[in-house]
């Protein structure tokens, strides 16, 4: 029995839609396409299905696209209890050397489209969008949030990211280009003036003046929204940088990170939250959920066998190669996936991947990867296979319940944000045989005790500052 005399912590969960990434399959399982029996409204039952219950497109990469998708795993996610969905954005296609890369020939559907659409088909689970400060006004994402918040009943959460390549911003007229040093100065004046106006929306009077003149934005007027059920939606940060963490410390509720393992989640966790208290906030006013995977078997070998096979074909050998392109930033196609890293040095200036962050040091990741190679005997696949994985939970569903719960309270991190490797049922099993024993040990909710996301969260409603007027 422990002796640490603190409560137990409760663990938070959000279901992340796997969509365009390096974590999903797009082979169909072996047991074929899903039906969605859960589709019954009339409004649902116009969805397009294919004859043999899948979804319309035929493929996994259809499933993608399909508001049928969307619909199953939110309501999964809403039977399992979890705090919110989570959808991430795509404002261009990546490209590799010159081609569209192979994950994004669909692309993404706007995020606050699909939330919008799901707040009518789901009643308690939050709803969060990823959306760029860098392409967006504060003006117009503060209304369309206040009005997800609306819909929803006060679901909303915004998850902000900052974008300042030159090749995203050639979709928008402005060209977009934002000096790296610049993301954060107006992230931070960005969020503050969009609360600024959802503080500022009529609540029982007349709607307050927004007088906003600062270096990225001026904002002049009324909002045109109620101030919404839960005041701010819930605003989620994802960055691991110096000043990432700092604008998370000063200003998020949730951070979505990624670990390698509990080591670097305690560390993490404990550098973020020492920095809370700079900013007037309590530890548990911003919660830290890494994305995860998770993979089950009836045993402990079954599962580990079952990892190996997922990662391999979420890695496939041009995929291997596309990933040490993106390192050494050369072309490297003459290489054999099966056999050794090459012998040659990173490009410092090459660039053959477009879309996607760079590297920060290629030389260094290149010398640990060989280092690891050489050590291990790994081939240039099996080195990908074993470096860009993310933290993943894989056993029986009794042990990896197990180690969730010593993640969350061995303060490695508040609660995980789950990536399935299929799209749409790949959380099911983890609803159906995890999440029961979750609530056994008394860490997971039994019912929503709540309706709005910040409630979920345990997250405290901002308080309206006085009028000034």
């Amino acid at each position: 029995m422990s002796s640490d005399p603190r409560p137990r912590k409760q663990i938070h969960l959000a279901a992340h839609f796997p969509g365009v990434n390096n974590t999903t399959v797009w082979a169909d399982p072996p047991t074929g396409r899903p039906t969605f029996p859960e589709l019954s409204t009339p409004f649902e039952q116009g969805i397009p299905h294919s004859p043999a219950g899948g979804t319309s497109p035929g493929s996994s990469l259809g499933s993608q696209i399909d508001f049928a998708s969307f619909v199953h795993l939110a309501r999964t996610a809403e039977r399992g209890l979890f705090d919110f969905f989570f959808l991430a954005e795509g404002l261009r296609l990546r490209e590799h050397k010159g081609r569209i890369h192979d994950l994004d020939v669909l692309g993404r559907p706007e995020s606050l489209t699909v939330l919008n659409a799901l707040a009518a088909v789901t009643e308690r689970l939050g709803l969060a969008g990823t959306v760029s400060a860098t392409f967006n006004e504060p003006y117009e994402l503060a209304r369309r949030f206040a009005s997800l918040d609306h819909l929803s009943g006060g679901r909303a959460a915004w998850n902000i990211v900052t974008t300042s390549d030159a090749f995203t911003g050639e979709n928008f007229r402005r060209g977009g280009y934002l000096d790296h040093a610049d993301r954060y100065t107006r992230a931070a004046e960005f969020l503050a003036t969009a609360r600024a106006l959802w503080d500022s929306g009529p609540a029982g009077g007349p709607p307050r003046r927004v007088d906003h003149s600062g270096r990225h934005f001026a904002v002049r007027g009324e909002f045109g929204v109620a101030r919404s059920p839960q005041g701010h939606p819930v605003v989620i940060q994802a960055g691991d940088s110096a000043e990432g963490r700092e604008f998370a410390a000063s200003a998020a509720d949730v951070i979505f990170t990624r670990h390698s393992g509990p080591e670097a989640g305690r560390a993490f966790y404990a550098d973020v939250k020492r920095r809370l208290p700079a900013y007037g906030r309590r530890p548990e006013d911003l919660k830290i959920m890494p994305g995860v995977t998770f993979v089950l078997g009836d045993t402990l070998a079954e599962a580990q066998e079952r990892a190996v096979e997922i990662r391999r074909q979420q890695v496939s050998p041009q995929t291997a190669l596309l990933t040490l392109e993106q390192v050494w930033g050369v072309d490297l196609s003459s290489y054999d996936p099966d056999g050794p890293l090459p012998d040659i040095d990173p490009d410092p200036h090459g660039e053959l991947a477009q879309g996607r962050v760079r590297i920060a040091d290629p030389q260094a990741v290149a010398d640990r990867w060989r280092a690891l190679s050489r050590a291990k005997g790994l081939s240039i696949r099996e080195t990908v296979i074993e470096t860009t994985g993310r933290q993943s939970f894989v056993g029986t569903p009794d042990s990896v319940a197990r180690e969730m719960d010593h993640f969350v309270q061995s303060d490695a991190a508040d609660g995980f944000i789950l990536v399935p490797h299929l799209t749409p049922d790949g959380l099911d099993p983890f609803v159906e045989r995890v999440v029961p024993l979750l609530q056994e040990r008394g860490v997971h909710r039994t019912e929503y005790t709540g309706t709005t996301l910040r409630s979920h969260l345990g997250l405290p409603d901002p308080a309206r500052p006085a009028r000034k007027d």
